[in-house]
């Protein structure tokens, strides 16, 4: 047990996980060769090689923050996530001004530590209740302060927190029970990831019209297919690697886990753009270089991990035959 928490020595039993290890070191690798043979061959002006150069020391820096507690072990991948989780919640708070009810913040982060407690405790059934139990929680602390007046923004804000934050993308951190958590978690990451980039790319040699111009002018509808059509077909591989001789290794099945990550992803990344255009916002921070906030980075995931591990939890189970209340006892 000791092994799967905290030991190394496992990362690298999958296939998946190695292909995945040896494509984005190859990829961060080339990138710098690329760079610089576009800003000889003057395909890129000054200021988009700039920005390119400042998204890739970034994405240095991203990689290892986003790779390394997987490969550490599942207590470190846990402990990410609260943390991740813990961060994006500042930024949307500060954001939103939600930061001023400090009462509500105290238990959107009691109610996060919790799920991540849960979480590494494998207990199932709390890491499900800690959403209503967190909920009511808020729902009660909102009226402490005794002034009705915003007693509904104050407290569908912080719903909306722990909701995205909390208990969303606390589900990355609960796919670590799973003996195969680190191919699973690694494939999610890149898909989203990827699917991003897919979109940019499609939207920019084909976009004309354009999705949702007022919340997110930038996505345009040949960039949503484009991204649709290239992760599905990434999918089917990574997942049909991942999952061979299960329930989910089957066109269909994994057909549908395609398109859910592409179009949830999607999703994710406009539900974030909606609330900076409603804030009247560019980005939700300035932490990343090139990128903005966390919450810029990593918007897709919001609404993928809980699709995600639901529908891998019908399939296939995710912790399934893995030790259940380890340290509470149950």
């Amino acid at each position: 047990m000791s092994d799967h928490f905290f030991g190394f020595r496992k990362a690298f039993d999958h296939p998946v996980t190695i292909g995945i290890a040896v494509t984005v070191a190859a990829l961060l690798a080339a990138t710098p060769v690329i760079l610089a043979i576009l800003g000889a061959g003057g395909r890129l002006d000054a200021k988009h090689r700039d920005e390119l150069w400042k998204r890739y020391f970034s994405w240095l820096v991203l990689v290892p923050a986003m790779l390394g507690p997987v490969l550490l072990g599942a207590a470190w991948t846990i402990a990410g996530v609260a943390v991740l989780s813990l961060a994006c919640y500042r930024e949307y708070a500060r954001a939103t001004g939600l930061f001023r009810e400090r009462s509500i913040s105290v238990v959107v982060v009691l109610g996060t530590l919790v799920v991540a407690f849960a979480s590494a405790d494998h207990w199932y059934e709390l890491f499900l209740a800690m959403f209503p139990i967190t909920v009511a929680c808020i729902a009660i602390t909102g009226i402490f302060p005794d002034r009705p007046q915003g007693y509904i923004q104050r407290v569908a804000l912080g719903v909306l927190g722990f909701a995205l934050f909390g208990a969303a993308l606390g589900h990355l951190g609960y796919f670590a029970n799973d003996r195969n958590y680190r191919p699973i978690l690694l494939t999610l990451i890149v898909l989203v990831e990827l699917n991003d980039i897919f979109a940019y790319i499609a939207g920019r040699l084909f976009g004309k019209r354009k999705l949702a111009p007022n919340t997110s002018p930038g996505k345009a509808v040949a960039g949503c297919l484009g991204a649709l059509v290239a992760t599905t077909a990434l999918t089917v591989l990574l997942a049909h690697l991942t999952f061979a001789g299960t329930p989910l290794d089957a066109p269909l099945p994994l057909l549908v886990l395609g398109v859910m990550i592409s179009v949830v992803g999607q999703f994710g990344d406009l539900v974030l753009s909606s609330i900076k255009r409603d804030l009247g916002i560019k980005d939700m921070g300035a932490v990343i270089p090139g990128h903005g906030g966390l919450l810029d980075r990593f918007d897709s995931l919001l609404l993928v991990a809980p699709a995600v591990f639901h529908y891998l939890a019908y399939f296939v189970g995710v912790g399934a035959g893995q030790p259940h209340r380890i340290f509470s006892g149950g």
